[in-house]
């Protein structure tokens, strides 16, 4: 297929110094340009026993996507060390008029944080509630029941978490706080419950995944650990599930008797994101597989090319993937064939929350972008990650000539969806990196 080779370029790496295993795009319009990342770092304090129980480092850091065709697009604006991070998600709607990320950790927490503009005229995050789930456990996962645009006003904030030691916590946000409460908690697994999630069409549905002991394979079921479940938030009815045995199944919750579809792919899967606005895309994180972009539509009909994009990053686990909630729109012929090349017009129409959005700090980490023109990305250490799928134009630069960026749902109507950003993070190597997917065949299942 003509372009199909041209899927991905990798436009930036970030060493994000500890091990690195959670990342989230913000989804609210006017703040889609801010990216979340979480670390979990074991480290063992000089003088403990070697038998000792390790200590759990984290650190939550906040950037920012520009869009002035910077080679380095992704910039820092914030950094918060914190007890290590096992999952994180941003509320798909305001809490309290405030953007707000769910974090749950290791010291067996889940907490919020608002996100509010700071002095320098861009933003950070303010812890608002915390509330431990147990003693002497790891927060594994978290949840919102806001996946699904159209929340009905009176319909209530609610957080699912899961546990190491197997339990699974519903929890119930106060808005006017906004403030965690405990509503119940249950054993719903003998081992740790890695994953916990909503149906978000029906949201007192919940689902979860464990890792059994002992699982003897089954056709068409998983035979090992489930690590990931996600509802979509497109159709009804739709389940997407990862596990340790390499494969994602797709369900049909209304006949559980066999999944619509069964994808191998190269590695367990860990997580998975549908993207948030072509409904058949499906993003999932392989650890030692690297990463893999599905086709739901040719997975359902049982296509052999499925599996849309695999993407392998040797000798690490790729944890953490998002798609960004940004998209892109055609710049009229009598417009400027570049963002930001009248960035005082462009400014004065914009929307008033992105007037104060335009971050401008250095990073506190180099930024580790291409330096030999061949495409990849050169680290600090000098190693190179390849990037052997490029865009037409190997310029490195986040927006394609003739394209803007759109941080607001009402540019969705104009929007080209040829072009996709999204995020992953890589386990052993400590780096963030940014992609951008373009004109590619089977990516857009076309």
């Amino acid at each position: 297929a003509p372009g199909a080779h041209s899927l991905l370029h990798l436009l930036q790496a970030v060493d994000t110094e500890l091990t690195v295993d959670s990342v989230e795009w913000c989804p609210l319009a006017g703040c889609r340009h801010l990216l979340a990342c979480g670390t979990y770092q074991l480290w063992k304090p000089e003088g403990r026993p070697a038998d000792g129980p390790p200590v759990r480092l984290g650190r939550l850091y906040l950037y920012s996507c520009n869009e002035d065709r910077s080679p380095c697009p992704l910039v820092e604006v914030q950094r918060r060390d914190t007890s290590a991070i096992l999952d994180m998600k941003w509320c798909h709607v305001p809490v309290a008029g405030h953007p707000v990320l769910g974090v749950a950790d290791a010291s067996g927490s889940i907490e919020l944080l608002r996100l509010v503009p700071s002095e320098q005229d861009t933003w950070t995050l303010q812890p608002c509630s915390r509330l431990a789930l147990e003693k002497q456990c790891l927060a594994l996962s978290l949840d919102w029941s806001t996946g699904k645009a159209g929340r009905a006003s009176d319909q209530p904030l609610k957080i699912i978490s899961s546990d190491s030691k197997g339990q699974l916590h519903l929890l119930k946000i106060s808005e006017a706080g906004p403030g965690l409460q405990a509503v119940v908690a249950w054993q719903a697994h003998q081992f740790e419950a890695w994953v916990a999630a909503f149906n978000y069409w029906q949201t007192e549905v919940v689902y979860s995944g464990w890792y059994p002991p002992l699982s003897p394979p089954a056709p068409r079921r998983h035979s090992m650990g489930v690590c990931s479940v996600q509802s979509s938030p497109h159709r009804e009815h739709i389940l997407a599930t990862g596990s340790y045995d390499e494969h994602v199944l797709l369900w049909d919750m209304r006949s559980l008797r066999r999944p619509l579809a069964d994808v191998p792919v190269q590695g367990g899967v860990w997580r998975l994101k549908w993207h948030p606005f072509q409904r058949d895309l499906l993003l999932a994180a392989c650890m030692h597989g690297g990463f893999t972009i599905i086709n739901y539509q040719m997975a359902a009909e049982e296509e052999q090319d499925a599996v849309s994009l695999s993407y392998p990053l040797p000798n690490s686990l790729v944890y953490g993937i998002d798609w960004s909630w940004l998209h892109f729109c055609r710049l009229p012929q009598t417009q400027p064939s570049f963002p930001g090349s009248d960035r005082e017009a462009r400014t004065a129409n914009q929307d008033p929350i992105l007037k104060a959005a335009d971050p401008s700090p250095a990073p506190s980490s180099e930024c580790l972008a291409d330096s030999d023109g061949v495409g990849g990305t050169t680290h600090q250490n000098g190693s190179k990650l390849e990037a052997p799928l490029q865009t037409e134009d190997e310029d490195g630069q986040l927006p394609t000539p003739g394209v803007k960026i759109c941080d607001c749902d009402q540019d969705l109507e104009a929007a080209d969806f040829d072009i996709n950003l999204l995020a992953t993070c890589s386990f052993y190597n400590h780096v963030l990196h940014l992609w951008k997917g373009e004109r590619g065949y089977r990516l857009l299942g076309k």
